[in-house]
């Protein structure tokens, strides 16, 4: 299916900005849209087609900004509705498009609605916006039931009057009753007010969590199983049917504007069913996880590759592919370790961690990805190679999953460090010289930062560069053909349109290329005898 302004969607390079690290212009140590303004002639000349903007709303950032004060805002550390509005529009100038997070599974406990809730008591309808139960025993002294929020602990916590509500996050951002006509109403018109701002989309934050089993049964699980056990059938609060309906309405909004707007779902399902989230008349594109969460073997790849776009080509819709995001450990990291796919990612890690094997196989798997039909999704800093913080000092770790799992987990706050842009020393650009970031950065980021990256032909940014160009200009990627050809046992050979082939060695031999071609991309060099070496992939056009 070819690509047309329309559906720019479909084939589009969405760059991740988690604007709190991108980039600094007051100083006060926290990312914010002056930053990002200042910022976007980077991000144009990288080649990508659309920034996502992690949630700018008023927030008491218990959780990095996923619990929202107010949706029709902006926090007042990163700027004003005003800038907001510049912003849109000088990326618009510079041909990005703008997709910005909802969060509508919760809202912060700071929010009107939820102030509203607590004083008005049980049987409101102000607490009919949320989801209040009376507990269980004789005094209603334990939780409705049993289930274990993502961030640790339990998913009710008590008032004062003696209900409990839920959260399925952290205590601070109390979940929604979809069941109920006026939250409903309200989030269409959150959709509308940032659509008339120029908005072209959004992410769905939880996408797959709105809709709650109304019997609200117990689990029987451990904690922390709340994440690894999604893949439960008819799961009392993961991927229940009634989503659906929410996202039909969602659809015809933004189908209702002379330049349709998107949407991207942040859901976790069971294998097969993310179609379903994409039928022609609910959302545009979600985020591939499977392949995200993919360990770097051939074998492996491929089936989720398959799967990927054979289930959602029933449905008209395109893959995406993703390698790295604000929620788990960068994959540098990951793939410098003995084990490369995602299992535990707000626990510690204890394996060691080759950095250079790590790099390495990321140039690899960038070409891997961007060859792909379909989108892709860049996390900031990864075309910088920035691997994960894992040494951040104990008493600089904000993320809820630290104090929620009793300082077993240390969360999220390690791919989330403030992006270094030049000079030798902290803050490297983040911020003017002097100002303090709100997480430290390593002292040896200098060799990463963008300057640095620039000034090296043969570093992970000029990589991108590259590849994001041949990608945008190569007739043979624009479409969504694609075949596998034979291959050894460890390694990955396809065909994009006619003639252009991308070869991915996982193996730990040298693989023999395709006669009668010409080079056109390298994550690393060929071996003296003109060989694929272990862990690199190329783009080749055949002669």
């Amino acid at each position: 299916m070819s690509t047309t302004p329309d559906s720019w969607w479909r084939s589009a390079v969405i760059y991740q900005v988690y604007i709190r690290s991108f980039a600094d212009a007051d100083g006060d140590g926290t990312g914010d849209l002056a930053g990002l303004r200042s910022r976007l002639p980077y991000l144009a000349d990288l080649g990508i087609d659309a920034i996502w903007i992690t949630p700018w709303y008023p927030s008491p950032l218990a959780d990095g900004g996923y619990d929202v004060a107010d949706y029709r805002d902006i926090h007042p550390a990163y700027g004003t509705i005003d800038q907001a509005r510049q912003s849109i529009a000088e990326a618009h100038a510079l041909g990005l498009r703008v997709i910005l997070d909802i969060v509508p599974n919760h809202t912060s406990d700071q929010h009107t609605w939820f102030k509203e809730a607590l004083a008005a008591g049980p049987g409101s309808p102000e607490r009919d916006r949320y989801v209040f139960r009376d507990g269980k025993g004789e005094d209603g002294s334990e939780p409705p039931n049993d289930w274990h929020a993502a961030f640790g602990g339990p998913t009710w916590t008590r008032t004062a009057d003696g209900q409990w509500y839920l959260h399925l996050f952290a205590p601070e951002q109390p979940d929604l009753n979809w069941d109920n006509p006026e939250v409903r109403a309200e989030f269409e018109s959150i959709l509308r007010f940032w659509f008339d701002l120029g908005v072209d989309g959004f992410r769905i934050d939880v996408a797959h969590g709105m809709a709650k089993d109304p019997a609200l049964p117990d689990l029987g699980l451990p904690e922390f199983s709340v994440i690894a056990h999604e893949d439960r059938p008819n799961h009392p609060h993961w991927d229940r049917d009634g989503v659906h309906d929410i996202f039909r309405g969602w659809r015809a909004i933004a189908d209702s504007y002379p330049d349709p707007r998107v949407f991207v779902a942040e859901a976790h399902v069971r294998p097969g069913r993310l179609a379903r989230y994409l039928r022609p008349d609910e959302l545009h594109t979600a985020f591939n996880f499977d392949f995200l969460k993919c360990p770097l073997q051939a074998d492996e790849l491929r089936t989720v590759i398959d799967r990927s776009i054979t289930d959602l080509a029933a449905v008209g819709a395109p893959a995406t592919w993703v390698l790295s995001n604000h929620d788990e450990t960068r994959h540098v990291t990951r793939y410098g370790r003995a084990h490369t796919g995602v299992t535990a990612p707000l626990r510690d890690h204890t394996q060691p961690c080759d950095l250079d094997l790590g790099t390495r196989r990321a140039r690899a798997a960038a070409l891997l990805m961007l060859a792909l039909p379909g989108g892709a999704y860049i996390y900031q800093g990864e075309e910088l190679g920035l691997p994960e913080v894992e040494d951040l000092p104990d008493d600089v770790l904000q993320d809820p999953t630290w104090e929620r799992s009793g300082h077993t987990a240390r969360g999220r706050d390690g791919c989330r460090v403030p992006l270094p842009w030049s000079g030798d020393t902290p803050p490297f650009g983040f911020g003017p010289p002097g100002s303090t970031p709100w997480l430290p950065q390593p002292e040896n980021w200098k060799s990463y930062t963008a300057e640095a990256n620039q000034a090296d032909p043969a570093s992970m940014l000029h990589l991108y560069r590259d590849a994001l160009r041949l990608r945008r200009t190569a007739p043979a990627l624009s479409g969504e053909d694609f075949r596998w050809l034979d291959s050894p046992d460890g390694t990955l050979l396809f065909e994009r349109g006619h003639g252009l082939l991308c070869a991915v060695n996982l193996s730990h031999r040298p693989m023999a290329l395709p006669e009668a071609h010409d080079l056109l991309l390298a994550s690393g060099p060929l071996d003296q005898d003109g060989l694929l070496p272990p862990d690199t992939t190329v783009w080749l056009r055949t002669a």
